[in-house]
């Protein structure tokens, strides 16, 4: 039986060789292609086919999402009518292992035309693409990790690790903060918010009423804090209901308004809650399913004492929204 883990480790250790031997190679031209891609005043439009189009793909998330606008162009699209979206400030970035796949070279003439930079990145800098470009970075590496010796592994592996580098370079040229990432991945920042424990986001000042109080008071309380909802408890803060400026809505719309009657009158008994105990994200799987914007938080089932207020905005990463004096 053959040791797998053995021929694995092998595919590492040629493809390690195979970067080492691309991070050696830079040199000025490196720099130059950064200080063009800094410059860019359009977008970065990276090219290629088949593995090196995957590969380009990558580049352009990575790139995209670090602050360098970027999309992927796949080259027979282009020839078939997606040039039309370029622009003469973008820059093409063409990917080619061996700088003469046809259907990428195809469009360069065109490319050029249109009067956009053309930057090829290949193993041959004497390749029919690299001709056509106006700037070329060699890529190369000694082998591929296939036992073939024919499987794009080595030369996608170091193309990929060259967009990474481009990126990490960039970002630093451009001082890419922290919080500019998070603005380009508001899901990744809105993941982390709804793995909170829902006191970390929940108001403490919450709006109660005792159920012996007239509807009149309740307006008056609800209309302090703003949140559009009122909680209806006993004397040990217990939850017994609550009443919304829906149910106000509701009422006015039946005419059925006698401010003099106690809220209890009026609530909405067995209201939905969270516990303390849970995460933001059962707050807002709730909110979901019954379309509403605001939970009570309560210490536990049994007692159901009110401990806090989670406005859906809070969870979405509005906190800085303050709904409670």
């Amino acid at each position: 039986m053959k040791q797998w883990v053995n021929i694995a480790k092998q595919v590492f250790d040629i493809e390690i060789q195979g970067l080492k031997e691309v991070q050696q190679s830079l040199n000025h031209t490196f720099n130059e292609l950064v200080e063009i891609l800094a410059d860019c005043k359009g977008r970065i439009v990276i090219t290629g086919i088949g593995k090196s189009g995957l590969v380009g793909r990558k580049i352009a998330a990575t790139l995209s999402s670090t602050g360098s606008p970027a999309f992927f162009m796949h080259p027979v699209e282009g020839a078939h009518g997606d040039l039309g979206m370029l622009q003469k400030e973008d820059i093409v970035l063409a990917i080619s292992n061996s700088g003469e796949t046809d259907e990428l070279n195809a469009i360069l003439p065109s490319l050029k035309a249109i009067g956009l930079k053309i930057i090829g990145l290949t193993s041959n800098p004497h390749s029919t693409m690299a001709k056509l470009c106006d700037l070329v970075l060699k890529i190369k590496v000694s082998r591929e990790a296939c036992p073939l010796n024919l499987a794009p592994t080595s030369s996608t592996t170091a193309i990929l690790v060259t967009g990474d580098a481009l990126a990490a370079c960039l970002i630093q040229k451009k001082q890419f903060k922290e919080q500019d990432f998070k603005r380009y991945h508001p899901a990744g920042a809105l993941g982390q918010r709804l793995s909170e424990n829902i006191t970390s986001l929940m108001h403490s000042n919450v709006p109660t009423i005792q159920q012996d109080m007239p509807l009149t008071k309740a307006l008056i309380i609800m209309n302090d804090y703003n949140f559009g909802i009122i909680f209806v408890v006993n004397e040990k803060k217990q939850l017994l209901g609550v009443f919304t400026d829906g149910d106000l809505r509701r009422i006015a719309s039946k005419q059925q308004l006698d401010f003099k009657k106690n809220i209890s009158a009026f609530m909405t008994k067995k209201p939905k809650f969270v516990l303390q105990t849970e995460k933001a994200a059962k707050a807002l799987d709730i909110m979901e399913e019954h379309q509403i914007t605001v939970l009570p938080v309560l210490n536990n089932r049994e007692e159901k004492k009110i401990l806090g207020i989670i406005h859906l905005h809070d969870l979405l990463g509005k906190g800085k929204f303050k709904f409670s004096v």
